[in-house]
């Protein structure tokens, strides 16, 4: 009897941590819906412009090289954006309040096919942390995420066109000192006639953007008496 106790314990906890992740898994992109990957099986899948993860799980290290694309490292499809138009993400689920959203966007030198989204030319495009005190409370990116299942970030209007990466990246921290990273990427095409790129001071690595001990990183959201939080990485880049 205490083995299959011990066996259905394991298998709830399994089903917890499953249930508990989230994934973007279709966008919204200047009115125009893309599918994102949903399944563990790529040949089976429908074609779509998200880098196709390999599991579910959380990453736990900022300098862990999951933590770009959750894994995934190329698409079939791409979509066109304009510079000025709008990115909607969509989520089916996701269970967490504390911590921010970061949008993030990678120029290719490039073709898809050759942008790994290695070198310091991440720079994020959209964010919101904290807005009001307490860490526990519900005043975060994350609870947008939460109630609405869906995230919306405008392309900047200047960006000079090009074959880019764009990351959605929900850092989870309602556990304490330890953070869980969740990010999936897709594959666009910016239009337009822009010409703008970011600066040196707006851009970094992913992985490694920050350090694992950042303020924004390692936080105890129910433990500490901080009333402001300040989101890991540069800040972010409107054009």
């Amino acid at each position: 009897m205490m083995m299959f106790s011990t066996a259905i314990t394991a298998v709830a906890l399994l089903a917890t941590q499953v249930s508990a992740h989230g994934a973007v898994t279709s966008y919204v992109i200047d009115g125009t819906t893309y599918p994102g990957y949903e399944g563990f099986s790529p040949s089976s899948s429908p074609k779509t412009i998200q880098r196709q993860w390999p599991d579910y799980n959380p990453t736990m290290s900022v300098t862990d090289r999951k933590v770009m694309c959750n894994g995934g490292t190329s698409a079939d499809l791409v979509a066109k954006v304009k510079a000025g138009g709008s990115v909607k993400a969509l989520w089916r689920q996701w269970t967490h309040s504390q911590g921010p959203v970061m949008v993030w966007m990678y120029k290719c030198s490039g073709d898809h096919k050759s942008c790994d989204g290695s070198g310091k030319k991440w720079f994020k495009i959209d964010e919101k942390g904290m807005t009001a005190p307490p860490l526990s409370g519900t005043s975060w990116g994350n609870d947008d995420v939460l109630k609405k299942l869906a995230w919306t970030s405008t392309i900047p209007s200047s960006l000079a066109p090009g074959n880019y990466l764009i990351r959605h990246e929900l850092l989870a921290l309602h556990q304490a000192n330890a953070p869980q990273f969740y990010a999936e990427c897709a594959q666009l095409e910016v239009t337009g006639s822009g010409s703008a790129q970011p600066s040196s001071e707006y851009l970094a690595n992913i992985p490694g953007y920050a350090s694992q001990n950042d303020p924004g990183i390692m936080v105890d959201t129910y433990g500490s008496k901080a009333t402001t939080y300040t989101t890991p990485g540069p800040r972010v880049w409107k054009g």
